[in-house]
């Protein structure tokens, strides 16, 4: 095979895979702060994507002004699920709570669709729609500029668990009860977490809507955000990042390469099988905490 396309294929690959990775880092932001695995993830994104589209064309705010509000709008539902929803299963098996998160994404992928239509809604970000060429490479403009945006906000989010507010919410994952000792406001830092878990899948929700469209499918983003969360390990943000580049660049060589000699059909397998072989071979993901229990 062209080496150039080999090439193309895995850069497109790795762009969409940061793209993957936007929406992997609330899950790990949440996981990161609580304990608790967030399976709503990929319909809280196609909720983004559908709210921005709500402020931009049913309100007629302008899109600069119609993407922060639609951020502010996620993060207080995020916020919002914490303390309405979550909060009341304190005590209860983690499982219940994991299927409580799992409802509410088959909620949302139902309830929005049938609040504003199947048909797939158009976000014009004015991204040129000429692509750009890389010696032989074609790239897609709009998978640079989300992979690009995505890769920055993980970064930020880096950032900002290496600040004063991060390491309040790394104690509370840590130990809540020793948390709780020295005065931090364990539920609060919880609800934020959920906020900023809810943002940073609306950003992706609007990225891949400039993309593909918003409709139902974003929340089928679900499925590629869990192998690149579990890949990295649920408890690292550095993890989403080199795990999304994996993610990507493999479902994009198996499309590309794969796909021709067995009659296509791979793409939608990757994500499944990274997931199995991630928990039979490195449980707690490349760059994961293990942690070790005495009985």
């Amino acid at each position: 095979m062209d080496l150039w396309l080999i090439g193309e294929l895995a850069l497109t690959g790795a762009l969409v895979g940061l793209m993957y990775a936007l929406v992997a880092l609330g899950i790990v932001l949440v996981y990161k702060t609580s304990g608790v695995a967030n399976f709503a993830q990929g319909a809280i994104a196609m909720t983004g994507g559908y709210a921005t589209w709500a402020f931009a064309t049913l309100l007629g705010a302008p899109l600069f002004l119609a993407i922060p509000l639609a951020l502010a709008t996620m993060f207080a539902v995020g916020f919002l699920i914490e303390r309405a929803v979550l909060r009341h299963m304190v005590g209860q098996p983690v499982i219940m709570i994991i299927m409580v998160t799992f409802g509410m994404e088959i909620f949302l992928r139902g309830v929005m669709p049938g609040l504003f239509g199947v048909s797939v809604k158009r976000l014009d970000l004015g991204i040129p729609q000429a692509p750009l060429f890389v010696g032989e490479m074609l790239i897609n403009r709009a998978y640079l500029i989300g992979g690009l945006a995505s890769a920055a906000l993980i970064v930020a989010a880096i950032v900002l668990f290496n600040s004063r507010a991060g390491i309040v919410m790394r104690a509370v994952s840590d130990d809540q009860g020793a948390s709780w000792s020295v005065g931090i406001r364990v539920e609060r830092a919880i609800a934020i977490a959920w906020g900023l878990s809810a943002g940073s899948a609306t950003a992706a929700g609007i990225l891949w809507g400039a993309t593909q469209g918003v409709d139902w499918s974003l929340s089928l983003l679900l499925m590629k955000a869990l192998a690149i969360a579990i890949l990295g390990g649920l408890d690292s943000i550095p993890g989403v990042l080199l795990a999304g580049l994996i993610v990507g660049v493999c479902e994009s060589l198996a499309t590309g390469i794969v796909d021709p000699l067995v009659g296509g059909g791979t793409r939608d397998i990757v994500a499944s099988l990274i997931i199995l072989m991630t928990l039979l071979v490195r449980p707690y993901g490349l760059f994961g905490r293990e942690q070790i229990e005495r009985v």
